[in-house]
């Protein structure tokens, strides 16, 4: 990838829209992240029209990249996980460019997007071979990156464990509704990463995700075999890492 020049980030959340213009050079934000809330209902139209307002708030002109909590194959949302089910089939890169006066959108799965900035500016920096990032949120998401390059939409979330998806079993508001300790929620976290690194044999999992944050009470009673670290770009990484598939010409 290039490592000169700045370019745009907007990562999309359930209750959030949240930007910033991102040195690639250091994979820093230049200046404090621009926050707005996510309309609700949070419709393709009313978040188009959000995506331009906060765009306008940074006074960008150029490109723009932008994550979303769904798989996006083409530019197209495939799913719909924490925003109105109207997504499932839009045309995302399309409706954003309109809504941004025909500028080029790069849209991609936030997970990837937080992936991507771990393995180049994060935990995973100078790591080769295969590195698995997961966030744990309400949802577990996933990336995966081999000697940089991003196989988009893993979804390891929705794998099956003995009858139940990963993030049913593991995900942090698992462990807040189920009011788990600690050590019982790493048991079922190791339980997912077993199963996860019998079929991928990943030489690293980043965990992300807020409770990433709370890394020393959980990380150290693991028992899988494979190292996990904690993510350090914390709550900038889907920022850069959308600002990073402009740059490194990711299909809209």
């Amino acid at each position: 990838m290039s490592t000169r020049g700045h370019a745009f980030g907007i990562d999309i959340g359930g209750s959030g829209l949240k930007g910033a213009v991102v040195d690639l050079a250091t994979g820093l934000l230049t200046h404090d992240r621009i926050k707005i809330a996510t309309p609700q209902p949070s419709t393709p139209a009313a978040v188009a029209a959000a995506v331009a307002e906060l765009v306008a708030a940074a006074r960008w002109d150029g490109p723009v990249g932008i994550t979303m909590p769904t798989v996006v194959l083409d530019g197209r949302t495939r799913t719909a996980a924490n925003i109105d089910h109207s997504w499932i089939g839009t045309d995302a890169s399309a409706l954003f460019s309109a809504a941004l006066g025909g500028r080029t959108v790069t849209v991609l799965n936030d997970a990837d997007a937080a992936g991507l900035a771990e393995d180049v500016y994060g935990a995973a920096r100078d790591l080769d071979g295969l590195t698995l990032l997961l966030t744990f949120g309400t949802g577990i998401g996933s990336a995966l990156l081999y000697n940089g390059t991003l196989v988009p939409n893993s979804e390891l979330g929705h794998l099956d464990i003995a009858g139940v998806e990963a993030e049913h079993l593991a995900a942090a508001s698992i462990k807040d509704r189920e009011a788990l300790t600690y050590p019982e929620w790493a048991q079922r976290v190791s339980t997912v990463l077993s199963h996860i690194e019998d079929l991928f044999w990943p030489k690293v999992i980043v965990a992300g995700g807020g409770i990433s944050r709370d890394h020393e009470q959980w990380i150290p009673l693991l028992t899988n075999r494979t190292p996990v670290i904690p993510a350090v770009l914390k709550n900038t990484a889907g920022i850069v890492g959308a600002a990073m598939a402009i740059d490194l010409g990711l299909a809209p």
